[in-house]
């Protein structure tokens, strides 16, 4: 039996920070915890994002809700992709129970239920503040790799927007993205190709099956304006807490095509908008993604590429990125390199597969004198996981089986009427779910074909007048039988002839 003097000593210093910290609980030693042996993570490695797995009923969206409330409570903002459904009821204090008093007893820390501040965010036709884009704000690049478009669809995508930038026909929806298209194949044919080349019938025909389908999975929701500002996910309420904004998918895994068209434009925006940090030792905003299994399997492969290059590049803006699945095989291998924070709740061995991955997971962790990782993996409880961090120089710190601590906020959803008091008071809702559908390449190239047809009209209009003049001025004219004589006339009337027979009459009566 291990000594619990050496293990406290172990785990004290292994988690000891100098700056601020949050507490994810107790370390425990043979399946019991040691009250006060504090398993913390340094707000300063926050942004080396993370992972957080386990099976199916293990708590794993406790953990979460734990990591989100106490990042809000230090000031930090944070964004979850809630998939099943059941976070928002963070906006609510917990009602407490014996038994959480018992675990945090058994931590070393009071247990104090509270409330946080929450903005509720959607991308469908559920309630919520409207997250959109433009499609002008995506570009032809990120367009075309959400499309999955082959090279020469992508160059075409590319000569579209030039078009559209040259002649200031606003991107906004898919509506105008098919409109350009259709434009290009018809109407715009000869303009477009004199100045930029030839497009394939063919080729657009391919590109405009592909935005319906987009389309038909939700796109016309997400795109159009006003656009989301990446900004209002960083607010800090009256009283220095983060904003916790929980954007609304369970609805989502039927439309992964919208989800990764999401995921694509705000990590984009973020990297793209959100200023360089460095070791600034706090974070701006963490963002959660909850279910990540369902992401990782239905995503395409821009997406997959684009995660792999955010994640090792987004922290310098002060961003971490945590990833909650079933299992850390479901996460790309190139992604689980790069994540600082692994908790790592029980898994079941119930198949010969099943323990395969049991051993390939213990041995993403570092070796402990105080524990065997494959037995411990099968073996914690509800709320209990293995956890390895990155201390305040980036090393990683002691392996710890930890009893996690619970919730201050409802370990549940909303009731109907919590929710609409919740929105009613959203600062956000008003300004995000007005909408807005103003003169863009859509209505603009309308405009542009039917002047073109009015002026067809007039010009064939003037032609045919044209030719009617003409035809009428020359039935105006005596006809060429009536005003002059025909040959035969001539002959016949000529002083020649009548002499002749004058001739001939005089002889026939002498």
């Amino acid at each position: 039996m291990a000594n619990k003097q050496e293990f406290f000593d172990h785990i004290n210093e292994g988690y000891t920070t100098k700056g601020d910290s949050i507490v994810l609980g107790a370390a425990m030693l043979e399946g019991e915890a040691i009250t006060n042996a504090f398993v913390k993570i340094p707000l300063k490695t926050i942004n080396r994002h993370g992972l957080i797995a386990g099976a199916t009923g293990t708590g794993k969206t406790k953990t979460l809700q734990v990591l989100a409330e106490n990042l809000s409570e230090k000031g930090i903002p944070v964004l979850l992709m809630d998939i099943k459904g059941d976070l928002s009821g963070i906006a609510q204090a917990s009602a407490g129970h014996p038994k959480i008093e018992e675990r945090h007893a058994q931590i070393g820390i009071p247990f104090e239920p509270k409330k946080f501040p929450v903005e509720i965010l959607t991308l469908s036709e559920q309630k919520g503040v409207r997250l959109r884009a433009t499609v002008s704000e995506f570009g032809p690049v990120l367009i075309s790799r959400i499309l999955e478009l082959s090279e020469t669809q992508s160059g075409v995508m590319s000569i579209l927007f030039k078009y559209c930038d040259d002649n200031k026909l606003p991107l906004l929806d898919l509506k105008d993205l098919k409109k350009i298209l259709q434009y290009a194949s018809d109407d715009g044919k000869k303009e477009i190709e004199s100045e930029y080349g030839r497009i394939s019938p063919s080729t657009s025909g391919s590109i405009l099956r592909k935005i319906v389908e987009l389309e038909q999975q939700g796109g016309d929701l997400f795109f159009g304006e006003k656009s989301f500002d990446t900004e209002d996910l960083l607010r800090i309420d009256e009283n220095g807490r983060g904003y916790i904004n929980i954007v609304r998918l369970t609805d989502i895994q039927d439309r992964p095509k919208l989800f990764s068209t999401f995921m694509l434009c705000l990590l984009a925006e973020i990297y793209a908008s959100f200023p360089e940090q460095g070791d600034s030792g706090r974070p701006e905003l963490v963002i959660f993604i909850d279910e990540a299994h369902l992401i990782f399997n239905e995503a395409s492969g821009a997406l997959l590429d684009q995660i792999e290059s955010i994640v090792k590049l987004i922290r310098s803006k002060g961003v971490g990125l945590y990833f909650v699945t079933q299992n850390p095989t479901d996460v790309p291998d190139a992604v689980l390199s790069q994540l600082g924070l692994k908790i790592q709740h029980a898994l079941r061995a119930f198949t010969a597969k099943d323990r395969k991955a049991i051993k390939l997971t213990a041995e993403n962790y570092p070796l402990s004198d105080f524990y065997k990782t494959d037995e411990v993996l099968t073996s914690l409880g509800i709320g209990e996981a293995l956890v390895s961090a990155l201390n305040e120089k980036g090393i990683p710190t002691p392996l710890a089986a930890t009893l996690l601590r619970a919730p201050m906020s409802r370990m549940d959803i909303l009731t109907n009427v919590e929710l609409e008091e919740l929105l009613q008071s959203s600062k956000l809702i008003h300004e995000y779910n007005k909408e807005i559908d103003r003169e863009s390449a859509y209505e603009l190239l309308n405009e542009k074909i039917e002047l073109a047809n009015r002026e067809e009209a007039k010009d064939k209009a003037a032609k045919e007048r044209e030719a009617s003049r003409t035809t009428s001025s020359r039935s105006s004219r005596p006809s060429r039988s009536r005003s002059s004589k025909s040959s035969l006339e001539k002959v016949l009337t000529s002083p020649t002839v009548i002499r002749s027979v004058l001739g001939i009459l005089t002889k026939m009566f002498k």
